[in-house]
């Protein structure tokens, strides 16, 4: 009976979990001027254990900011799984002004978690946990404390998370687009170092991330031009609170291989509620990513 009952209560446990539902952002607080609060942030944000990797106004917008942090539990996720969770070695943090106010607002550690881990969560969970509550530190007493998740009307299940694409047809995960193989991951850190020195159109640095003791570094990019954020932005982020921490996007070097997650996968992931009426006026958006990014591994 009472193997039963243990056995009863794992089933419930883990159908509880499966169908959690978890959106993409939470909104920490509500502030009143946007230079100041950016202040405080940062500062939170070091003593809650974070380091702030980067930080810029996305799609050259003055309402905007967002700052890219790192965290040793990310750093002990990432090399716990290794491989493609390179790209969850960094978080965002954006102030928005918007209806008057400044909204604060973060990625929601375990919709991303659970999206870039997949059914290797469980291994990382407690790590997401405690950034989780690392965020909360910071973050909520910036102002008016809101927390209050938010980018989804309902919501995305854990379990369509960790298998998340679109639609039929669309990209999940691990179907990146890859930039071709090098010889070693010193040489293509080079070549993105070369590229970026001399420029390329439409791209612009915002951080670099090693994490320590890996072959692994992601990158984030602000993106210029008549294909670059300011051109897809005000397409796709038409709700409020705006998923200013959508951006910037990223390339991640794993040992001799480059990659970028696809935009349909991506873009989708941030904006889970996109219509395909909406996703048709991006169209040509990932490919246009994909053109921009590809030029900093070329010669």
């Amino acid at each position: 009976m009472k193997k039963t009952i243990l056995l009863l209560s794992i089933i419930i446990s883990s159908i509880s979990v499966s169908a959690q539902m978890l959106k993409p952002y939470m909104l920490a607080s509500v502030a009143s001027d946007i230079n100041s609060a950016k202040t405080t942030v940062k500062s939170n944000l070091s003593e809650a254990g974070f380091t702030v990797v980067g930080e810029y106004k996305p799609a050259e917008d003055q309402n905007r900011w967002v700052l890219i942090v790192s965290h040793g539990e990310l750093d002990n996720a990432v090399k716990t799984v290794g491989g493609l969770t390179g790209f969850a070695s960094t978080l965002r943090v954006a102030l928005t002004k918007e209806a008057g106010v400044v909204n604060i607002s973060y990625t929601n550690p375990p919709y991303w978690g659970n999206a870039y881990f997949r059914d290797d969560f469980s291994k990382v969970e407690d790590n997401f946990k405690k950034v989780a509550l690392a965020f909360e530190t910071a973050l909520n007493g910036v102002g008016e404390s809101k927390n209050s998740p938010f980018g989804s009307e309902e919501g995305v299940e854990v379990d369509e998370l960790r298998n998340y694409h679109y639609m039929f047809g669309m990209p999940y995960f691990d179907e990146t687009k890859e930039f071709g193989k090098f010889d070693n991951y010193e040489n293509i850190v080079a070549q993105i170092a070369k590229s970026l020195k001399w420029g390329k159109p439409g791209v612009a640095l915002v951080y670099q991330y090693d994490v320590p003791g890996a072959k692994l570094s992601l990158y984030g990019f602000a993106l210029s031009g008549e294909t670059g954020e300011t051109n897809f932005m005000p397409k796709i982020d038409i709700t409020e609170p705006k998923h200013t921490a959508f951006l910037p996007y990223e390339l991640l070097v794993m040992d001799n291989e480059v990659h970028m997650l696809h935009g349909r996968f991506r873009i989708a992931l941030s904006f889970p509620d996109l219509t395909m009426g909406t996703f048709t006026k991006i169209m040509s958006t990932p490919g246009d990513i994909e053109d921009l990014l590809k030029q900093l591994v070329e010669e």
